[in-house]
């Protein structure tokens, strides 16, 4: 059961890691006149798919344990072991290679999760081999595979709800909005604002846009404020694509209206 549990695992990475190859890749793709940011979201999604996946697969693992747990089987220690061990080295390794993006992209720490996850539940395999090889007791399979399951479930959690998050255009979790207009309303020129957004076009880019009620008597042209405004957003928080509307008097859209 376990080294079945360690392949189907092993399954839904190969998928995970190809949506992620391919998210990749569509992102890089140049905007169009339908997609006019492009395809860069597809990361996002991959990263939601990812973790859907992981998820799934483990739910089939818990169900299929839980029926062993009550109808024991015999089961090959040894091999269960040395299986285990090449997978240890292969997920581990891979792993690895994921590990410097995994802090600043998604997509990627999804694919990561993916992989390390696979490599303790390979760990976890060579342990109920082990223990199974030195007591005869097959119920350690099953038992085994409910605990890494448990562990994988708790450390996918997050990467669901930050993916659900982004997918839904939350205000990524990098980027404090209150600091964001704080900021804005310190620029000279900047006597006030509203309607300000802010969402994630991708795992790693944000966009934003505002309106900027601009104080005339500051001295500050439009086109400064707009240009200062703007460098400000991308070298503090990083927002790449910052839009703004610069109004000199009362703000043509109901600020009661939620579509503007």
């Amino acid at each position: 059961m376990s080294l079945l549990a360690d392949a189907g695992h092993n399954l839904s990475d190969v998928l995970g890691l190809g949506a992620a190859w391919l998210a990749q890749h569509l992102a890089k793709r140049a905007p169009s006149a339908r997609f006019t940011y492009g395809l860069r979201r597809s990361t996002i999604l991959a990263a939601l798919t990812n973790a859907c996946i992981l998820l799934l697969v483990t739910g089939a693992i818990v169900w299929e344990a839980v029926l062993r747990l009550f109808s024991h089987q015999a089961v090959e220690g040894n091999v269960v072991t040395w299986v285990a061990l090449i997978g240890i080295a292969i997920n581990g390794g891979t792993a690895l290679l994921f590990l410097r993006g995994a802090s600043s992209d998604m997509n990627i720490r999804g694919a990561f999760i993916h992989m390390a996850a696979d490599a303790v539940m390979a760990l976890a395999v060579v342990i109920a081999g082990l223990l199974i090889s030195f007591t005869g007791y097959a119920i350690i399979d099953p038992i085994v595979s409910l605990i890494v399951s448990a562990s994988i479930v708790l450390g996918t959690w997050s990467l669901l709800r930050g993916s659900l998050e982004l997918a839904l255009d939350a205000v990524p979790a990098n980027i404090d909005s209150t600091l964001v207009e704080k900021t804005l309303l310190s620029l000279p020129g900047v006597g006030g604002l509203h309607h300000l957004h802010i969402w994630p076009m991708s795992t790693t880019e944000t966009a934003m846009t505002v309106h900027l009620l601009h104080d005339t008597g500051s001295g500050i042209s439009s086109d400064a404020l707009i240009a200062e405004a703007g460098t400000v957003m991308r070298q503090k928080f990083g927002i790449a694509h910052p839009t703004f509307q610069v109004e000199t008097g009362t703000s043509a859209c109901d600020a009661r209206a939620a579509g503007c």
